[in-house]
């Protein structure tokens, strides 16, 4: 049987991750490999991550950003920068490149974007012409700094964590002179801020602390301004060296100006046009997914260094000669190492499907969100809830066009069809579903699950995996994916958001519809994985349904907001059955469009059957995931088992399980294939990076 030959290169994920057309964003990926392979890779194998300062050695990166136009990569084309429209997919790549040798260069590329983003998406014109164009390195004639920005959320302790809507950072009225523009004291003491090592501004999240200013709000705050600049002291952090990270004290008088968005007069006060919320939201609803992103681009660097561990682990030795198994293979000649790999390659394709699809989406929501909103305003709905009541009356058209979906086209009402799919509300409604689960979804799987594997990789190195000459640098990585779980909001929040948009009538349709899709793929690839999927997803949805109409033992409802011991781990079973469906889906595009791409045409039926086989056991891991928290939840709040008499009405949860344990056929068989096919793919003779 035709087995895999070489490892997967760009060839392979421009076409499953749906970039294969855009050369724009394939130089950007290789202009961020070069800065990874190169400049950030000897960053760290000269030990920068050993100092928690910011040092002329790390600040080469910027000037490497610069130079690649990784710093404008944000940017709209009429400030500088040089992709046109959403920029979402473009910063995931940028993101997965670094990543891959090293999560803090990562993070300092991208912080910078996070510091704009609230000026991008809330900031008034003025705002957005004077940032954006000094954003952008100097062009040749020009006599300017580039402002560099750090994004200020975060509060000293003990207050750190405890909740965004809780500001220890207070804006004041400092003067207020009749017929001028009001002057604001800010206040904002910051933890874990990132780039305050050298920004030059700042966008901070403040709370009123006068009876003059409305609510709280973001603020732009600039080093040269009137006060106090303190960037303070570098944060003792053991992980993502290679970022600036302090926790500063900011006391600066600026213009009201500066507050994000603008401002209005109303009976002798300041009404902000955005509180910090409305801000954060808008901003966070993105940027998870790169976070994401970063720690599985882990997992799939650490493949190549853990197979060429493995195979010259014996070499040198009396016993291992040239062609003997030992010396061909090493520890490979073990199942269960060539079985682990699979697992956590496997895992990072799973997350990096999940992330560059949430990534795909938010670049075509974003365009239909910005169309809502200037339809809302031209119907005089400017309030969030006024906007949202006229959305939630358009739901059954929602349903409607959903519905149609699912149906041959021959099925559909034509007409209605060209109507609900023009419809520019029902679209960011169907958009808007899928937006609010795989935003905190890649996050909280891909980050959480993928630093459970990122360990696992690093064990398979052995004693090797945990110093710092390791190959692949997998132990700085393992680390570093500890503290990807908590950026942009740890495990718990995404579960939290997820519990509340995993609910929506919505969802739930688009959900159900995917799972008629997968059993139509499963009925045309029997034996790939796609029929245990379904499965999983089928008991998912009966058990999402049964928590929310029913009581526990002591008569208390199931499924509530506060209960979390049952919606969180919902949230988990539902990223477990996303990862895998969004994987296969990147699956079946391979095998689609992969026999017309001439550098994979030779190879493409074992590279086909490899990465079916992965999909397969990631599948049916997920399955297993599913099935265990459903039925720890299902039973778990009984009183009584129920073994003399059984569990009344539950009957066809029953059956449900059963499908999926009998829908395992075959799983184990793809991972022996899968197993094998490490055994026999060929790699380069080094590492293209040092170390």
């Amino acid at each position: 049987m035709e087995t895999l030959r070489t490892l997967p290169g760009d060839d392979v994920r421009q076409i499953m991750w749906r970039y294969s057309e855009r050369f724009d964003l394939q130089m950007a990926v290789q202009s961020s490999r070069q800065i990874a392979r190169g400049v950030v890779a000897r960053l760290v194998a000269d030990g920068a991550r050993n100092s928690h300062d910011w040092t002329p050695e790390k600040a080469q990166l910027l000037e490497a950003f610069d130079a690649a136009g990784l710093t404008a990569l944000f940017l709209d084309a009429e400030h500088g920068g040089f992709i046109e429209g959403p920029k979402n997919l473009a910063m995931a790549l940028v993101a997965y490149e670094l990543a891959w040798v090293d999560g803090g260069a990562a993070t300092c590329s991208l912080a910078n974007n996070l510091a704009l983003a609230p000026i991008h998406e809330k900031g008034t014109p003025e705002q957005r012409e004077f940032f954006m164009k000094n954003c952008v390195p100097p062009q040749p004639g020009e006599d300017r700094d580039i402002l560099r920005g750090a994004f200020a959320l975060t509060e000293p302790l003990p207050y750190v964590g405890v909740d965004t809507g809780v500001l220890v950072g207070k804006i004041r009225v400092a003067e207020w002179e009749e017929g001028q523009e009001p002057m604001l004291q800010v206040d904002k003491r910051g933890r874990f801020i990132t780039n305050m090592g050298f920004a030059n501004y700042v966008t901070a999240a403040v709370d009123t602390a006068d009876e003059r200013i409305k609510s709280s709000c973001m603020v732009i705050l600039m080093k040269d301004d009137p006060g106090t600049w303190d960037e303070g002291s570098p944060t003792l952090k053991m992980v993502h060296q290679l970022s600036s990270t302090n926790d500063p004290v900011l006391n600066l008088k600026v213009p009201a100006s500066r507050i994000i968005g603008g401002y209005s007069i109303e009976d002798g006060k300041i009404v902000p046009n955005f509180s910090h919320g409305d801000v954060i939201g808008a901003v966070f609803h993105r940027t998870r997914i790169t976070v994401g992103l970063m720690t599985s681009a882990k997992l799939i660097s650490a493949v190549e260094p853990i197979i060429r561990y493995h195979r010259s682990r014996f070499r040198g030795g009396d016993a291992s000669s040239p062609g003997t198994p030992r010396h061909d293979l090493g520890v490979q000649q073990k199942e269960d190492a060539v079985h682990r790999l699979v697992d956590v390659w496997g895992a990072g394709e799973s997350g990096c499907s999940f992330g560059f699809e949430a990534a795909r989406l938010a670049d075509v929501f974003d365009l239909v969100e910005k169309r809502k909103e200037e339809i809302m305003e031209e119907q005089g709905l400017n309030s969030a809830r006024k906007q949202f009541a006229a959305v939630k009356k358009r739901t059954p058209d929602a349903l409607e066009y959903i519905e149609m979906l699912g149906k041959d086209e021959a099925d559909r009402d034509a007409a209605r069809f060209a109507e609900l799919e023009a419809d520019e509300i029902v679209q960011y409604m169907f958009l808007e579903a899928q937006a609010g689960i795989l935003n905190p979804g890649c996050k909280l799987w891909n980050t959480g699950w993928g630093c459970q594997m990122m360990r696992e990789a690093v064990a398979l190195m052995g004693g090797y995996g945990i110093t710092e000459d390791c190959p692949g640098f997998l132990g700085h990585k393992w680390m570093d994916a500890q503290l990807e779980a908590t950026y942009e909001g740890p495990e718990a929040v995404q579960r939290r958001h997820l519990s509340v948009t995993m609910t929506s009538e919505v969802f739930l349709a688009i959900y159900e519809l995917w799972i008629k899709q997968l059993k139509d793929l499963a009925k045309a690839n029997p034996g790939s994985g796609a029929c245990v999927l379904a499965a999983a997803m089928e008991m998912w949805l009966w058990t999402l349904k049964y928590l929310q109409t029913t009581k526990d033992a002591n008569g208390k409802k199931l499924y509530h907001g506060k209960r979390q011991g049952v919606t969180f781990p919902m949230a988990d079973a539902l990223c477990w059955v996303l990862a895998p469906r969004y994987f296969y889906l990147d699956v079946l595009e391979l095998k689609d469009k992969g026999p017309m791409n001439p550098v994979l045409a030779e190879g493409m039926e074992g590279l086909a059957q490899f990465y079916a086989d992965m999909a397969h056991v990631q599948a049916a891991r997920a399955a297993g995931e599913v099935s265990r928290i459903c039925s720890e939840l299902v039973y778990g709040y009984m009183a009584d088992c129920g073994c003399k008499g059984g569990c009344d009405g539950l009957d066809e949860f029953s059956k449900l399980r059963q499908a999926v344990d009998s829908c395992l056929a075959g799983s184990r068989l793809a991972k022996d294939r899968a197993a094998h096919a490490l055994t026999q793919v060929m790699i380069p003779e080094a590492l293209d990076y040092p170390l």
